[in-house]
């Protein structure tokens, strides 16, 4: 289920004491969303796989139908005093078996909006427009080995480690090792919960 775009300019979140509003991102949105995004990939290079580089030349006209509506996914944007100061990118996985997931990406937060609780109501804004509108069993996100601030606050949202990546991304010649990390926010029938063996090997 996608927002309507009316919709995705209704609030998700307010709170009254950081004066942060989190809500949907539209297609008006794009020029704020690119110069945000941009600042992320300049101040922080091995938060994310995508780079400065790589997107600074972007058009606000593409960037603004990446912001349009479409199933199964959003970027939410957290305000305060009209202004743009964190994001965070939810969406599906499209294939059928792999549908009870979602993956977040992009968070990122400005400097002068940090320590202010705008991490944490993001997160929390993402994980209940997958548990509301995407109707997904899990959440899972990647985060830099590196991080520990990043890792704190999402094991403060309910977030565990399940596995490390090696050298997932080399910046600058150095290798960035990743952290796999899960939410499970519903609950479906495991395999190894209702006796059933697994599936034969295929790949022996």
């Amino acid at each position: 289920m996608s927002l309507h775009p009316a919709a995705s300019r209704l609030p998700l979140n307010v709170d009254a004491d950081s004066k942060a509003l989190i809500r949907a991102l539209a297609q008006d949105d794009a020029a704020a969303f690119q110069a945000l995004r941009l600042q992320g990939l300049d101040e922080c290079p091995t938060a994310f796989a995508s780079s400065y580089d790589e997107e600074h030349e972007t058009p606000v006209s593409a960037v603004a139908d990446r912001l349009a509506p479409q199933s199964g996914r959003a970027i939410l944007g957290a305000f305060r005093d009209g202004a743009l100061v964190g994001v965070v990118g939810i969406r599906r996985e499209a294939m059928r078996k792999l549908s009870h997931k979602a993956y977040i990406w992009g968070t990122y937060v400005a400097p002068t909006a940090r320590r202010k609780n705008v991490g944490s109501q993001l997160m929390a804004a993402a994980k209940a427009f997958a548990a509301s509108e995407l109707l997904v069993r899990q959440v899972n996100l990647g985060v830099n080995a590196n991080n520990p601030a990043a890792i704190a606050l999402y094991q403060r949202m309910g977030f565990e480690q399940y596995g490390l990546e090696r050298s997932f991304m080399i910046v600058d010649g150095v290798a960035q090792d990743e952290l796999h990390m899960v939410c499970v926010i519903g609950q479906v029938a495991n395999s190894t919960d209702i006796g059933k063996p697994g599936s034969e090997p295929c790949n022996e």
